[in-house]
């Protein structure tokens, strides 16, 4: 049968869906009225404990519709980072000297303390653009550009995505395609593998800049199982290719017998930095459902990633937005995190040992569970705009990043939301 009035049934399928994650549907608008713009924001702060990362970032989505169901996406994100990270050498008893990545200066970690690079700083600034349009009755076609700048990295690359109705327009089957190609310069230079870190002014163990590429896949498929109910399945292909390696981090090579730093080149400790294979492949699974009750909304959903190298995570979360009187909302939310350890992760390398062909002592990719706990509220004000306040307390355990080497961690995270319109009538 041919569909005689798809922006009515389209406009029907956005109250069910609204009507199901606990929102109101923007009323249906003649083709000569003019659209508002759409402006959801975000100021967010990271703060790790004992003066480590933090970051704080603005983020902002700006979406306006121009006709029926053709819409513009504009994303951008501005990040500032500063504090201490782990370098990935180990404590000693003894004081231990380390030369900035641009090897200019040098600095003193104490006795028995976990070697952090100051140096930590880098603004990242983020801009994308989507292109959403229909195909037909019953498919849309989604299309952008993103690019990504910092001190040391650039970042540009496309999307697209297809995604097409079935049943009644209950089922929506999803492919998507993105690449990025991104270039990597270093402060100093990138560190040749397994070189040794030298003394200030002495660049011999650097080179210039580098290059990596990575090609995303998505499949996905959603399902209206009831009024109440929508559940949704993806699998994800990423495949990187080039420089995969943290240029500012290194690996300390420790005696055998005492497990204290040997000594290397320029009056240093041997510190040697990492080396991590060229390519890499990820695959993963992901769930959601969403249900609505009465008085609110659950939201639960599950991610399984695995790669070839040997890292393998189950990610948990659930939500639940429990609506309350005068139009706002309180959601907690918990998330649960487990990782296994890349097959090249270690802490130290043995002196007097063969040199492996991959190492890295960075904790991120070692074994290590992580969970965080919060709570939103929200509210709902005229015109539909919203506000939002949301906390929560991330803290991880563990081999990787909760032994001696690497002492659990707690960050905070506060984040404020504005949700406006401008424009329109």
């Amino acid at each position: 049968m041919q569909l005689k009035s798809k922006p009515a049934l389209r406009h029907s399928l956005a109250a069910a869906t609204c009507s199901l994650l606990g929102s109101a549907p923007l009323a249906p608008v003649s083709a000569q009225e003019a659209l508002p713009w759409e402006f959801n924001t975000a100021l967010l702060f990271y703060g790790e404990q004992d003066g480590r990362v933090q970051d704080a970032s603005l983020n902002a989505l700006i979406r306006r519709e121009f006709s029926d169901e053709h819409f513009l996406n504009l994303k951008i994100a501005v990040d500032s980072l500063t504090g201490a990270s782990p370098s990935g050498a180990l404590r000693a008893v003894t004081p231990q000297t380390f030369t900035t990545p641009s090897s200019g200066s040098s600095y003193v970690i104490a006795p028995g303390a976990l070697p952090l690079d100051s140096s930590f700083l880098d603004t990242r600034v983020a801009i994308s653009a989507n292109w959403q349009q229909p195909i037909g009755d019953l498919s849309t076609i989604d299309l952008g550009v993103n690019l990504s700048n910092e001190y040391d990295y650039t970042s540009f690359g496309f999307s697209a995505n297809v995604a097409r109705d079935f049943n009644r327009n209950n089922t929506t089957l999803s492919v998507g395609l993105a690449m990025a190609s991104d270039d990597i310069d270093p402060v100093g230079g990138a560190p040749i593998p397994f070189s040794f870190m030298r003394g200030e002014d002495i660049l011999s163990s650097k080179l210039g800049s580098d290059s990596k590429d990575t090609t995303d896949l998505l499949l996905g498929i959603s399902q209206v199982l009831s009024r109440r109910m929508v559940v949704q399945f993806n699998y994800s292909l990423s495949d990187s290719s080039g420089y995969l390696n943290d240029p500012y981090k290194i690996v300390s090579v420790i005696d055998p017998g005492t497990g204290a730093p040997v000594a290397g080149p320029d009056g240093l400790n041997a510190y040697l930095y990492e080396s991590r294979p060229d390519s890499r492949q990820k695959q993963s699974l992901f769930g959601k459902l969403k249900y609505r009750f009465d008085a609110g909304t659950l939201d639960f959903s599950y991610r399984y990633m695995t790669d070839d190298w040997d890292v393998a995570s189950h990610t948990t979360e659930l939500r639940y937005r429990w609506d309350l009187p005068a139009a706002s909302y309180i959601e907690p939310h918990v998330r649960f995190y487990t990782q296994s350890a890349a097959e090249f992760y270690t802490t130290a390398l043995l002196d007097g040992d063969p040199l492996p062909r991959y190492v890295s002592a960075d904790y991120r990719l070692g074994e290590f569970d992580a969970v965080t706990v919060g709570i939103k509220y929200g509210r709902l004000l005229a015109n539909r705009n919203e506000w939002s306040a949301r906390l929560e307390s991330y803290t991880t355990t563990g081999a990787g990043a909760g032994s001696d080497v690497y002492p659990d961690l707690t960050a905070v995270i506060f984040q404020m939301s504005y949700n406006f319109a401008l424009g329109g009538r």
